[in-house]
């Protein structure tokens, strides 16, 4: 596979691995909610001015409308709402935990949209990778100052659903409109859609320590910005099922930068869940055959020269 491809999604990957701890720090300060909005509005400030330096014309196709549409409400409104009210529910490394299983909807939303199932070393791989953070969720790793409920876990996992049908939107749009376009115009448009929300609820921000402004800097131009740009396309590239599977390594940044920064044990358990997480991803990024439609395939050549 294209090293390229493969470190795109690894950046992605570090980035959104990043993310729960991020979002604690977050809404520590400023209310989840807003939290939540400010990741996507904050982001608008740096892709508005690129869509009108680059003049990038929105999509023209009603199929490329209706792909977009989801991005904006899967991936930029729904899911950071979500796992913002999510986190300040439940602890950073369960978020991070119940994130792990991304490439299994991700992977099955795409199999859909392409009416197809998976192949079968895909489904090993999966099964391998999900026993690993099976051994992860039965950890008792937590801190005494850390609270995680069955109302954050839900809510972390219904946004895992939403990021996963977005991500698979955007990697459909990306081939014909492009990655940046599909990111910029996405962002942009949900940030709009956000504003008026966000300029109600100024006061819960107008106090914010540069702590939490650090952390909803990082996750509106780290996590929303560059980890999408580069994520769009390595599944656009290399296979939403394939490149989606990638997603298992979020939990081992996760829970690397929780050791580092909050001083959790690495144990034995955790080792050994590591180990199956990693040959679990190994085992997905197995050689398979990916059909593609011809249309699709002139559309992807285009994207490369272009």
């Amino acid at each position: 596979m294209n090293l390229a491809v493969v470190g795109a999604a690894l950046v992605a990957v570090a980035i959104w691995g990043a993310t729960p701890i991020a979002t604690k720090i977050a809404v520590a300060d400023i209310a989840p909610l807003t939290v939540g909005m400010l990741r996507t509005g904050l982001a608008a400030l740096l892709t508005a001015p690129l869509l009108l330096a680059y003049r990038m014309p929105p999509p023209a196709r009603s199929d490329q409308r209706a792909l977009l549409a989801l991005v904006i409400a899967g991936s930029l409104i729904a899911f950071p709402v979500l796992f913002s009210l999510g986190v300040d529910r439940t602890s950073a490394a369960h978020a991070g935990l119940i994130l792990a299983a991304l490439p299994i909807p991700t992977g099955l939303f795409g199999a859909a949209f392409e009416r197809r199932l998976p192949p079968r070393l895909w489904w090993l791989g999966a099964a391998i990778a999900l026993c690993g953070e099976a051994l992860l969720v039965g950890l008792d790793a937590r801190a005494d100052d850390r609270v995680a409920t069955w109302a954050g876990d839900l809510l972390v996992a219904l946004a895992a659903l939403c990021g996963a049908a977005g991500h698979v939107a955007g990697a459909r749009l990306a081939p014909s409109f492009g990655t940046w376009p599909t990111t910029l115009w996405a962002v942009t448009i949900a940030a709009v859609l956000l504003a008026p929300v966000l300029a109600l609820r100024s006061g819960d921000f107008a106090d914010a320590g540069a702590a939490a402004w650090g952390a909803v800097l990082f996750l509106a131009g780290g996590a929303t910005l560059l980890a999408f740009a580069a994520w769009y396309w390595s599944l656009s590239r290399g296979g939403i099922a394939r490149m989606g599977a990638m997603q298992f390594l979020q939990p081992l940044v996760t829970l690397a930068l929780a050791a580092l920064l909050l001083a959790e044990p690495i144990s034995a358990p955790l080792l050994g869940a590591t180990a199956l997480i990693l040959l679990g991803v190994a085992l997905t990024q197995g050689r398979h055959r990916r059909p593609q439609a011809p249309d699709a395939a002139s559309a992807a050549a285009r994207q490369r020269r272009s």
